[in-house]
């Protein structure tokens, strides 16, 4: 077997940060140097988000959130790896991604031949420490376990050279050059980087103005609003730059490879990543809804040495699902039937289009569908969004199993069109999203790259839902994603089923959410308040039952001990949607009643 391949794949990397695709004035020379060798992809979405749901659409070639969260690979699914190996193909895993060790995540390793784990990234659980690190002042308003295991784990690594993401390319490049003469084998180096914690080496941090020790510990937003001041604001975006110049560095070592081993004539390269990031932009940190470009819009370079046309690039709308298959196709290996993803070979050689419309969203989010020119953002019919249902045979999320009380709620359910002949088990799903709450968006970016007008515009919307209603259709989506959506399941889309008019107001009062946030300061507290953790406000009998009257069922999802740990303040707009400050007051006066506490 005469070819091979090789995947280099980041963790939210936003492509408006490589100098290829925006002049951004990040340092990133090796992805210039790639760009010249390969073919860059301009219109690249997601499909399924976030981390797991991405790499199970890399493994299956199909989406996954219309039926699942977070999980493990199942029973019934195909694994590009697998059948790789199956086909006499070597297969080869190295890896820093610390999630594929957790429950809900554990199956995807071991698809693969062999594979290398380094470990020390973020919250991984790695270092075992009794005494508490030292705390310094920081952008997270309350320390999790996460934060405090990060802090000990980084104690134990000296340098670039002992940095996970150096390690990773370390093993992932002994591969290479152990295999550099043999034939029939692909590797994934794949690197946690440049996800947060923005953790980058000393000679990287030192080229964007330098991280004063004061600073130091501004490299990790949560996922919210952007409360701080300008100044570090900008050193957070400092120390992200840093580190994807550090992404940079390691992907010149696989050129390196590439060239000192003459592998550009036979050896297939991708390079991509499962999402991006938002550093400010719609005034927020992190990834969530909605999935604006920053998160959705992802860079993507390929090198086929069948098809050429290195150093050029292609509009055509691509997405994750079809990176599996244009694996498969390299290496001879036909797709199954089940794989909605095409293989890019025509693409890369001619920019053939594989698609018209592309399918991205999370599980229980708005659903959204692009043409490449406008993106919907279809939301929930109401702000209840259900009905909503996981199916699955692998009953893990993040970190941990279901939750017994929604276990006790499972339904055994007939197979799905993809599971094959296997029933699932039918369970509810977790109403942590709100996405009623921010509106349907519509967004012309040709007009408005940045997505910062949505549109009312009953004949494009007319258009994009039902290409909505079609792409859910062929990904057998669930009745109940039809209803939860207030769309059709047969049939076309009518004028009774659109929304951007009547959720318009709703649309641009959550872009004014941030516009003035209050500091937890300003709020009253007791025994707990608004800085309290959600657990230790469960914890507490008497703010438990205000809590619940004023929420429900605390909605902490796949991330459970993560979420537990996430104080009130940072919680409230997924608990309250966009609109939260109100509401979070009210619950804090509450709160300070009875816990004897007040203004």
């Amino acid at each position: 077997m005469s070819v091979r391949a090789i995947v280099v794949m980041y963790d939210s990397l936003n492509r408006e940060y490589l100098t290829p695709y925006a002049p951004c004035g990040i340092e990133t020379p090796n992805f210039e140097r790639l760009a010249a060798r390969s073919v860059r992809f301009n219109t690249c979405y997601v499909g399924s988000m976030p981390c797991m749901p991405a790499r199970r659409e890399l493994h299956t070639g199909r989406y996954n959130f219309l039926h699942r969260g977070w999980g493990p690979l199942e029973p019934f699914d195909d694994s590009v790896p697998r059948m790789l190996g199956q086909a006499g193909v070597t297969t080869h895993l190295a890896t820093d991604h610390m999630h594929y060790w957790e429950d809900g995540g554990a199956t995807y390793h071991t698809r693969y031949g062999t594979s290398s784990l380094i470990r020390g990234q973020q919250g991984d659980p790695w270092k075992g420490r009794v005494a508490d690190p030292e705390v310094g002042e920081e952008l997270r308003i309350h320390r999790n376990g996460t934060w405090r295991q990060d802090q000990i784990n980084r104690e134990y690594i000296n340098g670039l050279a002992e940095y996970p993401q150096t390690l990773t390319f370390d093993a992932g490049l002994e591969f290479i050059s152990d295999n550099a003469s043999e034939q029939g084998w692909s590797v994934q180096i794949e690197t946690f980087d440049p996800h947060e914690p923005f953790d980058a080496a000393e000679e990287f941090r030192s080229r964007y103005g330098g991280r004063s020790p004061e600073m130091a510990h501004y490299d990790w937003p949560e996922y919210q609003a952007v409360l701080e001041d300008d100044d570090l604001a900008e050193q957070v975006r400092g120390h992200y730059s840093a580190l994807v110049s550090q992404c940079d560095a390691s992907l010149g070592r696989v050129l390196d490879a590439m060239d000192a081993h003459n592998l550009w004539e036979d050896t297939m390269l991708i390079v991509c990543t499962d999402h991006g990031f938002l550093l400010g932009e719609h005034d927020r940190w992190g990834k969530g809804m909605p999935w604006f470009e920053e998160t959705a819009h992802t860079p993507l370079f390929v090198w086929d040495p069948v098809a050429g046309a290195a150093g050029t690039s292609t509009d055509a709308l691509v997405q994750t699902i079809d990176i599996g298959p244009t694996l498969l196709d390299h290496f001879g290996v036909d797709p199954t039937p089940r794989m909605q993803g095409r293989s890019l070979r025509e693409t890369v050689r001619s920019s053939a289009p594989v698609r018209e419309f592309g399918l991205f969203g999370s599980f229980g989010g708005h659903v959204n569908v692009t043409d490449g020119r406008y993106v919907y953002m279809r939301a929930s019919a109401d702000h209840s969004n259900e009905p909503l249902f996981e199916h699955t045979l692998m009953p893990t999320r993040m970190r941990g199993y279901f939750a017994g009380e929604t276990l006790a709620e499972a339904e055994l359910a007939d197979p799905l069109p993809f599971t094959q002949g296997m029933p699932v088990l039918r369970t509810p799903g977790t109403k942590g999203h709100t996405p009623g709450a921010y509106g349907t968006l519509l967004f012309d970016l040709e007009s408005d790259p940045a997505q910062q007008h949505p549109l009312i515009d009953d004949e494009i919307e007319t258009r994009m839902a039902q290409a909505l209603v079609e792409a859910m259709a062929a990904n057998d989506a669930p009745s109940s994603q039809f209803q939860r959506l207030g769309l059709p399941e047969h049939g076309q889309v009518g004028a009774e089923h659109l929304l951007c008019r009547s959720q318009h107001a709703q649309a641009l009062a959550a872009q004014r959410a941030y516009d003035a946030v209050p500091s937890p300061e300003s709020f009253p507290s007791g025994r707990v308040g608004v800085t309290s953790t959600l657990r230790e406000i469960l914890d507490d009998p008497d703010a438990a039952v205000v809590l619940r009257r004023h929420i429900g069922d605390v909605p902490i999802g796949p991330f459970a001990p993560v979420a537990e740990a996430t104080t009130l303040y940072r919680a409230a707009p997924v608990l309250f949607g966009p609109l939260p400050w109100e509401k979070l007051g009210a619950l804090a006066d509450e709160l300070a009643q009875v816990s004897g506490g007040g203004r």
